[in-house]
């Protein structure tokens, strides 16, 4: 069995297990859209209580996770707090989120290695040699949740970081227009959805939660930890400003967006100004020993010719 489909075989198996225990957050986004435009469904007993339909991967989660979770279970609660709050950054918020996570760690740790130990007897490796991979392979496998969970946090950061000038625009207009600032949220919340799903959604769970009798100032403090943003940390620190001094908040909010704009306009010039040094590399490693080969080859091909010509009638 050769290394090639030992590797497809494991990014196989990963992305099985992604698939299939991974929580879904689109039907948790529609019943948050239902919820806040008031859809007589969402709020119809009889549509409440209907159990939802169960896949075959829920219900082998349900068996295989109390087993999964025995070697990675967190009893700190500061660490599972921490654990949801990154699992809220990378926009996961279902109640199984955590469960679904821990369990994934081990399973992926024991098919991962699995397939190590498979690749080591089908190679015929020594004893010591194939548990040692065995145990990287673990290792890998144990790890690769965490990285997957980190990489899609840091992108829907980027991704609501590039939208918040946008969307800030928008409270501008619907806070001039006349709108309170929560209408204005609610508002905002349903004409960015199709542009900017991610900073959409955190702006309704913020009128959801205003709705519930949370403090306005609580909910965007909420947002804030949910993101982990310094610009939507200032953005919030400016409108709670806005309402203590009883200053225009849509002001306020117009001189944050032109703010997040020239931020937005230096962060690309710098990364613009970057790609020279970043070329670098490529181009002595790979680029200059080919112009070096194409122009100074026939030369040197020919000097070694005369040379041998010269030793030759000598």
């Amino acid at each position: 069995m050769s290394m090639y489909l030992i590797g497809g075989l494991a990014v196989g198996s990963l992305a099985l297990i992604v698939y299939a225990l991974w929580p879904k957050g689109a039907e948790e986004d529609k019943t948050i859209q239902r919820r806040i435009k008031g859809d007589r469904n969402a709020s119809d007993p009889a549509q409440s209580l209907r159990p939802p339909e169960e896949s075959v991967a829920k219900r082998v989660l349900k068996s295989v996770a109390p087993i999964a979770l025995r070697p990675v279970m967190i009893t700190n609660p500061e660490q599972m707090s921490k654990l949801r709050m990154k699992l809220a950054t990378a926009g996961i918020r279902s109640e199984s989120a955590t469960t679904t996570f821990l369990a994934s760690k081990t399973i992926a740790a024991i098919v991962v290695g699995a397939l190590g130990g498979i690749y080591a007897w089908t190679t015929g490796d020594t004893l010591g040699h194939g548990f040692g991979l065995t145990l990287f392979c673990c290792g890998i496998g144990f790890m690769g949740p965490n990285i997957w969970l980190s990489l899609a946090a840091s992108r829907r950061s980027d991704r609501i970081r590039m939208g918040l000038a946008d969307t800030l625009d928008m409270l501008v207009i619907s806070v001039e227009a006349g709108l309170g600032l929560d209408a204005a949220f609610q508002r905002v919340g349903d004409e960015m959805r199709p542009v900017h799903p991610d900073l959409a959604e955190e702006l309704q769970i913020v009128t959801l939660e205003s709705q519930m009798g949370i403090p306005r100032s609580e909910a965007l403090v909420n947002m804030v930890e949910r993101t982990g943003l310094a610009e939507m940390k200032s953005l919030v620190a400016i409108i709670n400003q806005a309402e203590r001094f009883g200053t225009s908040i849509a002001k306020a909010l117009h001189n944050q967006s032109q703010a997040l704009r020239v931020k937005r306009r230096q962060a690309a010039e710098e990364r613009a100004q970057s790609t020279t040094v970043k070329l670098m590399a490529p181009l002595i490693l790979f680029i200059f020993p080919a112009i070096l080969v194409v122009l100074a080859g026939p030369a040197a091909l020919m000097m070694m010719e005369t040379l041998g010509n010269t030793s030759a009638l000598g």
